[in-house]
C-alpha cells in the first residue's frame, strides 16, 4: 500500500540535499519538514560535496540555473554518485532555452539518476533532444489527455527503460513509471497550476520518499505524487471566503504536514497498467 511509503518517511527523517529553484527554496524546505523529511540547501561548488556526503538523497532542480550552481550539480551529482546514494533530476524548463535543455542533457550523461521528475513536456525534450515548453510550463499539444494515455503510458516506460530512471511525468493526469508498469493517477486540482513550485516541492518530497523506501522506488514515487495531488484536494476543500493561492500554498502544506499513511490509501485515486 502507498500509505506505508510516508509513514517510512516520518519513521526514517531522510536528509535531502536539494540544489533548487531560488524561486520556490523556501517552500521546498517546508514541504519536506512537512513530510516528516529533513532540508537542506546547497549549492555553492566548494561546499556540495560535503553537504551531500552527509544526506540521503540529492533533489538537482535546474529552474534558475547559473554557471556556478551549474558547476554545484556537477559536483554533487558525482559524489552522490560514488556513494550511491539517491538522486533526482528535475529539468525545470528544459525546452524553453539551450542552456537548460543543454544542462539537463548533461547531467543525465554524467549522473545515473533514481528519478526523474517533470511535466510532459520536460520530459519528452529530455528524451527526444529537443522540445518547447510554455516557459516552465507544459505546451498544451504535449498534454497527456484519456486519448493520448496509452501512447504517453508507452512513452514513459520506454524513456524508464533507457535511463533506469522511474519517471514521473506530472499534470492534469500524473504517469510515474519504470520499464514494466506505470501508475496513472488522478488526484489533484487544477487550482495548483495558480501556485508557483508545486513541482519543485513534489520533486524534493519525491526525493524523500525515495531515500526512505530502498527497495520501492516506483511505489514511492507514486506515493509522493498521490500525497502531493490529495493534499491539494484536502486543501481546496478547505479553503474559505477571502482566500486567495497564499493560502492555498499554505494549506497544502499543511495538508501534507497532517497526512498519514490511512488518509493516503484511502483518499489516493490511481490504477496500473
Amino acid at each position: 500500500m502507498l500509505g506505508n511509503c510516508i509513514e517510512n518517511v516520518r519513521k526514517c527523517v531522510p536528509l535531502i540535499h536539494n540544489i533548487t529553484n531560488y524561486v520556490t527554496v523556501n517552500d521546498v524546505a517546508n514541504v519536506l519538514l512537512a513530510c516528516g523529511g529533513s532540508p537542506i540547501m546547497s549549492d555553492e561548488p566548494d561546499d556540495v560535496e560535503d553537504i551531500t556526503a552527509i544526506c540521503g538523497g540529492l533533489n538537482i532542480n535546474i529552474g534558475t540555473l547559473n554557471s556556478r550552481s551549474i558547476e554545484g550539480m556537477y559536483r554533487a551529482g558525482r559524489r552522490a554518485g560514488e556513494l550511491s546514494h539517491v538522486i533526482l533530476l528535475d529539468p525545470v524548463g528544459a525546452g524553453a532555452s539551450a542552456l537548460r535543455t543543454n544542462t539537463a542533457a548533461g547531467l543525465m550523461k554524467e549522473i545515473r539518476f533514481t528519478a526523474i521528475r517533470g511535466n510532459i513536456s520536460e520530459i519528452r525534450t529530455l528524451a527526444l533532444g529537443s522540445g518547447t515548453t510554455k516557459g516552465v510550463d507544459a505546451d498544451v499539444a504535449d498534454a497527456v489527455t484519456e486519448d493520448s494515455l496509452d501512447g504517453a503510458v508507452k512513452f514513459a516506460k520506454d524513456f524508464a527503460a533507457e535511463t533506469g530512471a522511474v519517471i514521473a511525468i506530472t499534470g492534469a493526469i500524473d504517469l510515474v513509471a519504470d520499464a514494466e508498469r506505470c501508475y496513472v493517477i488522478r488526484n489533484g486540482r487544477p487550482e495548483m497550476g495558480r501556485i508557483t513550485g508545486t513541482g519543485c516541492q513534489l520533486s524534493g518530497m519525491m526525493t524523500a520518499f525515495l531515500v526512505a523506501n530502498p527497495g520501492a522506488h516506483l511505489e514511492a514515487c507514486a506515493a509522493a505524487v498521490c500525497t502531493m495531488g490529495l493534499a491539494g484536494e484536502i486543501a481546496w476543500g478547505r479553503m474559505q471566503e477571502g482566500d486567495g493561492n497564499a493560502t492555498y500554498r499554505n494549506r497544502i502544506i499543511d495538508a501534507i504536514y497532517n497526512m498519514d499513511g490511512q488518509t493516503l490509501d484511502a483518499g489516493a485515486k490511481y490504477e496500473i497498467r
